[in-house]
C-alpha cells in the first residue's frame, strides 16, 4: 500500500524544493563564496613549489574541445541539486558538513603538497569559451580534481534521493551520464590530468559514501 500512496516522483521533486527553500538557497550561495575564497587563496599562496602531474595516455587520447566547456561548468548546478532536493533538515545541515569536509580535506592537499597541469600547448584563442576559466583559474590545484570529487560527492547523493521518491530508473541513469560527462570535460578543457580525475573520483566516493551512511543512520525514516 505504501507504494500506492506515495506521491508521483515529479510531485515528490516539486515539495522538496520548496522545503527550506530560502535556507537552501542563501546557505548554497554563501557555501560556494567560502569555497572560492579558499580556493583561490590556497592556488595563488602553495605552502611550496607545485610538482607537475605527469601525462598518460588517455590524455593523449581524449581531445580538447570548446563543447566540453558548458558541461564543465554544469558541476556549480549539479552539486546544488542534492541540497535542493533533501527532505529533513538534519540531512540537509551533514550534506554541507560533508562537502565542506571534502573540500577541506582536497585544499589542505593543495596546500601542502600542490601540484600543477603541465602546459597543453594549445592556442587557447581559439576556444574563446574557454576563456574564463583559463584566465581565472591558473594550473593549480590539480590533483585530486575537486571539481571530480563534488561531481561523485553529489551523484551518490543524488542517486540515494531519487531512488527514494521512486524515480523512473532513467533519471537515475542520466544522474551518473552526467556526472562521468563532468569527468570526462575536466579533461577535454584540460583543466586536469587523468591522474587528477581518478584521484578526485577516489575521494569524492569516500567522502560522499560515509557522508551518507551518516545521514541516512541520522534519519528518522532512513529516507532523505
Amino acid at each position: 500500500m505504501h507504494l500506492f500512496s506515495r506521491p508521483h516522483w515529479l510531485r515528490q521533486i516539486a515539495s522538496r524544493l520548496v522545503y527550506l527553500m530560502p535556507l537552501k538557497a542563501v546557505g548554497t550561495a554563501a557555501f560556494m563564496v567560502l569555497f572560492f575564497w579558499a580556493y583561490f587563496g590556497v592556488l595563488r599562496s602553495p605552502l611550496f613549489p607545485a610538482t607537475e602531474m605527469p601525462l598518460t595516455v588517455l590524455d593523449a587520447w581524449i581531445p580538447v574541445t570548446g563543447l566540453a566547456f558548458p558541461v564543465y561548468a554544469s558541476l556549480w548546478v549539479y552539486v546544488s541539486l542534492p541540497a535542493a532536493l533533501l527532505k529533513e533538515f538534519r540531512p540537509l545541515i551533514l550534506f554541507g558538513l560533508w562537502m565542506a569536509a571534502l573540500c577541506l580535506f582536497s585544499l589542505g592537499i593543495f596546500w601542502l603538497f600542490p601540484t600543477s597541469v603541465p602546459p597543453a600547448g594549445i592556442d587557447w584563442r581559439l576556444y574563446p569559451e574557454m576563456a574564463i576559466i583559463k584566465d581565472v583559474d591558473a594550473s593549480g590545484n590539480a590533483c585530486p580534481s575537486l571539481h571530480v570529487g563534488a561531481a561523485v560527492f553529489a551523484a551518490i547523493w543524488l542517486d540515494r534521493v531519487f531512488r527514494a521518491i521512486g524515480a523512473a530508473r532513467v533519471l537515475r541513469s542520466l544522474i551518473w551520464l552526467h556526472c562521468l560527462a563532468i569527468l570526462w570535460s575536466t579533461l577535454a578543457t584540460r583543466q586536469h590530468v587523468a591522474l587528477d580525475v581518478l584521484a578526485g573520483a577516489v575521494v569524492g566516493a569516500l567522502f560522499g559514501g560515509f557522508g551518507l551512511r551518516h545521514a541516512l543512520r541520522s534519519a528518522p525514516s532512513r529516507e532523505l
